[in-house]
């Protein structure tokens, strides 16, 4: 069996839940509330292969796990994988919203038009875009459009660990999940101001494909550029 194909199978079970292949204790199976033990121990199972149970020690082999794990939040079987690009210690880290459900096959964390207008708001505050580190809170988009708490949380306990092997100098959170995430507010509370992520000066603004349905919040998007730049970094 090569390894497509034993990814593949390992992803469809994980998607019909079996969390774990043999369980540890003896169980009586025609003894009354039995669902609700298996429900327990899947429960327990999952909690102990949360993020850190891939030994990772670099940048390099956290994006090999971005590429070819079958246990990131949000993982979703067969689905493509909107993948980081940039350099280490970047001058400017972007941590992006959740990507669509495009189709593009561009496995990038931000694509298309939207692209087209970070690449110009990096332009104007000095950065070319090969300076700087881009990431999606997660790989894959949200299921239903949106994130629960628990998934959340996974994001945002991922994403600081994402932000801790670039080092960036600075970070600019696009969209509503990286603000929360990262700030504990949501977007409107969280912009306008100076944020510190692990010591790293952080700024919120609107995500790209906000500014592009609503052009007047570019002016407001702006004045975010301007406080991160505004910031002295070491």
């Amino acid at each position: 069996m090569d390894k497509a194909l034993a990814s593949s199978l390992l992803g469809w079970w994980l998607e019909a839940g079996v969390d774990v292949p043999v369980g540890e204790a003896p169980r009586d199976w025609l003894r009354k509330g039995v669902s609700h033990d298996i429900e327990a121990s899947a429960a327990v199972s999952h909690v102990a292969a949360e993020p850190g149970r891939t030994p990772i020690g670099s940048l390099d082999e956290y994006q090999a796990w971005l590429r070819e794990g079958l246990d990131l939040p949000l993982f979703q079987a067969g689905a493509g994988r909107a993948l980081p690009h940039g350099p280490a210690q970047a001058p400017l880290m972007i941590v992006s919203d959740l990507p669509e459900r495009d189709g593009s096959g561009q496995g990038r964390p931000i694509t298309g038009e939207a692209w087209t207008l970070t690449e110009k708001m990096l332009v104007a505050i000095g950065f070319t875009p090969g300076q700087v580190y881009v990431a999606a809170l997660a790989c894959f988009p949200a299921p239903a459009g949106r994130l629960d708490p628990q998934l959340a949380a996974e994001c945002g306990n991922e994403i600081r660990r994402h932000i801790g092997l670039v080092a960036p100098k600075r970070l600019l959170l696009l969209g509503e999940g990286p603000a929360k995430a990262l700030t504990g507010q949501g977007l409107v509370q969280a912009r306008g101001k100076i944020h510190r992520v692990d010591h790293i000066p952080a700024v919120v603004t609107f995500h790209p494909r906000q500014l592009l349905s609503h052009p007047p919040h570019k002016a407001h998007a702006w004045r975010d550029l301007l406080l991160l730049m505004s910031e002295e970094v070491s």
